[in-house]
């Protein structure tokens, strides 16, 4: 299905951006699992990968840091050449009531969540032009389109996802490559794992569906926009949250 796409994962050594990474090796597609600090854990997915007869290499890189980049696509194009698939997936929170939170606190999450998005796509930008099958993908979250309690810098970068993907879904329209953003709801990981339970089960009661998803509810939604199956879809935000209102 994927077969000849070079798809980089931002953020993929765990959580969502792991199971991104190896559903994308398990279905043809030679895949970059970047990391900021991971490298065992990292490694550890390229070798599940490969262990599926796919094709992956571990590239080290902070996305908030443009020169970090500019060394990934270097590492990229001597592996694998231009880039087909870029999944925006590496993000933090720093988590307080607004009361709380400091200008350091807003600008980590700020600084990752939407400046480390400007700066790969940036670096990889004219790959997605050039090719054939195009796609960035933006991972954003139930949080942008809700709110969400003492997540506003969170929040805020997860919904300025929105904006950016619909503006360089028009900005890619004349080259037949594709803009699309996922807004998954709350997956079960590690980092829901850290919510106190109580906070899970008020959560839970907001959810139709009367459960978290799971990774594999949503790495196949990617592997769809990553596909020439959606090769007519571009600018979207897709909500995969359980029914949650948005």
């Amino acid at each position: 299905m994927l077969d000849g796409q070079t798809c980089l994962v931002t953020g993929s050594s765990r959580g969502i951006g792991r199971g991104i990474a190896e559903d994308l090796g398990e279905h043809g597609a030679e895949v970059v699992v970047n990391y900021r600090s991971s490298e065992e854990a990292a490694h550890d997915v390229v070798d599940a990968i490969e262990e599926s007869g796919g094709t992956a290499i571990a590239a080290q890189g902070d996305i908030s840091k443009y020169e970090d980049m500019e060394a990934l696509a270097e590492r990229v194009h001597e592996a694998f050449g231009p880039l087909d698939v870029l999944v925006n997936n590496a993000g933090i929170t720093v988590d307080k009531k607004f009361d709380n939170m400091t200008k350091e606190d807003w600008d980590a999450v700020i600084d990752v969540n939407l400046g480390g998005v400007f700066n790969v796509t940036h670096c990889f930008w004219d790959d997605i032009k050039r090719s054939e099958t195009g796609r960035l993908i933006n991972v954003s979250s139930v949080v942008g389109q809700q709110g969400n309690y003492g997540q506003a810098n969170y929040a805020t970068t997860k919904s300025g996802l929105f904006g950016f993907t619909r503006t360089l879904a028009l900005e890619l329209a004349s080259t037949g490559s594709t803009a699309n953003c996922i807004a998954p709801g709350f997956v079960a990981t590690d980092m829901l794992e850290e919510v106190p339970k109580r906070v899970q089960e008020k959560i839970l009661r907001r959810i139709p569906l009367d459960r978290f998803a799971t990774i594999d509810d949503i790495a196949p939604v990617i592997r769809f926009m990553a596909s020439e199956d959606s090769s007519y879809m571009t600018g979207q935000i897709i909500g995969v949250n359980g029914g949650m209102e948005w």
